[in-house]
């Protein structure tokens, strides 16, 4: 929100600044006309004073156009600096999460953990799938699953003749 306003502030003072400067370079041009008597406009056709470049007027053009420039830039793009700073920011919760998980497998022996990942993969994977994606054979997967029930880690739901696996804490 600050920046917004900066910006504001900032497109006010270039407006400003724009409307002293051509008032500067008018009253300028209209001093020029009137040193330039009639007598010199007719004996050399021109006026010494038209000659000049008012080379002021065209710094005061820059410096009109970079405030404003910055003015609408900080009005304009500051969205852009939130998505950054919202796409870091949810980068380094899925980091710290991923961190959490890896703390929380090394609590688990080998073949718990390749459960728990296989799960957490898909969540609701079955028994049968489970146990190709993991390699270990039923008989030992039920063993397995009904210790990480009892530890709490999963549910089990029956769907149809199968179960399938969720993940029961949150991590």
């Amino acid at each position: 929100m600050e920046n917004k306003i900066l910006g504001a502030i900032l497109l006010l003072s270039a407006i400003v600044l724009a409307i002293v400067i051509f008032t500067f370079n008018s009253a300028l041009e209209n001093k020029s006309e009137a040193s330039c008597s009639c007598t010199e406009m007719q004996n050399g056709g021109s006026c010494p004073m038209e000659s000049k470049t008012s080379w002021p007027v065209y710094l005061g053009i820059i410096a009109i156009a970079l405030v404003a420039g910055l003015g609408a830039y900080l009005i304009f793009f500051e969205k852009s600096q939130k998505a950054i700073l919202s796409t870091l920011e949810k980068q380094k919760q899925h980091a710290d999460s991923e961190e959490k998980f890896n703390i929380f497998l090394k609590a688990l022996n080998s073949d718990e953990q390749k459960i728990i990942k296989a799960v957490k993969e898909q969540e609701g994977i079955t028994q049968q799938t489970l146990s190709l994606r993991t390699g270990i054979h039923k008989s030992k997967l039920s063993i397995l699953l009904d210790a990480l029930e009892k530890k709490d880690l999963i549910t089990r739901k029956e769907k149809g003749k199968t179960k399938q696996v969720y993940i029961k804490i949150s991590i």
